[in-house]
């Protein structure tokens, strides 16, 4: 039983993670149905800004706000530069476009810092682990758990209480209705970037957290599989969002934990199969958005 709580808090850990970075896909999908690919290198550009302050020896606070402010400087850029021309773009323009941003950053990443992982030096304090009830907690789990549960609930108030959050939730449900009605529609889109970059900043810095390394791909995959968390909880639906990227965490680290060796190179396949198991039985997703565009 051990075991099982064990692993249920890295699951927690890892899904948080991808709560984050899906509720970011869906927050800019549900406004201007964009699936940004290019969130993984907003991402990125975060855990850079890390590393940069870390290496020239500026605290670890000032490090997180930089790597948090280059993610939502980055992601308002990204919408002024290349999406707010393609405003009512095709579904298919958008994505190539986003694909190109992605690939475009990659590529400079790669050539303008190094294609090689760059280690980060965090304090000791925070690579070590307590006892609690019998189980063995590490430090950064943990503050991944509490980061996640602080920046949802932090979210959950901006969307239910000001009138920025109100009106984006109002653009997720009929955006041209929201423009008829006198709402700057370019004010409402830059906010759901800049919220988009910012749960794209914590993620990553919790996720530099973990790995100790940051590298031109660290934003591929775990923004692959919050693309996966919001197919599974409904595209376009923020509570989706979130219940999937923790549902996805939890059926990774479950089945890395409990699934025999011979099974182990079979991992992701098994996870993929069963969310599309799901999808099978709920195509919209768990929690649908109240309009879909389904193709």
């Amino acid at each position: 039983m051990d075991v099982v709580i064990q692993q249920f808090v890295n699951a927690l850990s890892l899904g948080g993670i991808y709560a984050l970075l899906a509720l970011g896909l869906a927050i800019v999908f549900s406004i201007v149905r964009l699936i940004n690919f290019a969130h993984g290198e907003i991402m990125t550009v975060g855990g850079y800004g890390v590393f940069v302050c870390l290496l020239f020896g500026l605290p670890i606070p000032v490090a997180i706000i930089v790597g948090i402010v280059a993610s939502v400087a980055t992601a308002m850029l990204m919408e002024r530069v290349a999406f707010r021309a393609m405003r009512g773009a095709s579904v298919v323009s958008l994505l190539i476009t986003s694909f190109a941003i992605s690939e475009i950053l990659k590529v400079l990443f790669q050539n303008g810092i190094s294609a090689r992982p760059k280690p980060i030096q965090l304090p000791a304090s925070l690579s070590g682990s307590y006892e609690l009830a019998g189980l063995t907690i590490g430090v950064i789990p943990t503050i991944s758990i509490l980061t996640t549960l602080c920046a949802l609930t932090g979210l959950t108030l901006f969307l239910r209480r000001t009138e920025t959050g109100m009106a984006m939730r109002a653009a997720a449900e009929d955006f041209e209705m929201l423009r008829l009605l006198g709402v700057r529609a370019n004010r409402v889109v830059a906010a759901a970037f800049a919220l988009s970059g910012l749960l794209a900043g914590i993620a990553a810095v919790v996720w530099t957290a973990q790995r100790g390394s940051v590298d031109p791909l660290m934003g591929f995959y775990p923004v692959l599989k919050a693309f996966i968390a919001t197919v599974l909880g409904g595209l376009g639906s923020l509570s989706g969002a979130v219940l999937g990227g923790f549902l996805v965490g939890i059926f990774e680290v479950f089945s890395q934990a409990f699934l025999p060796a011979s099974l182990s190179p079979y991992r992701d396949a098994i996870v993929l199969s069963a969310v599309i198991a799901v999808l099978l039985v709920r195509p919209d997703g768990l929690i649908p958005a109240a309009k879909v565009d389904r193709s």
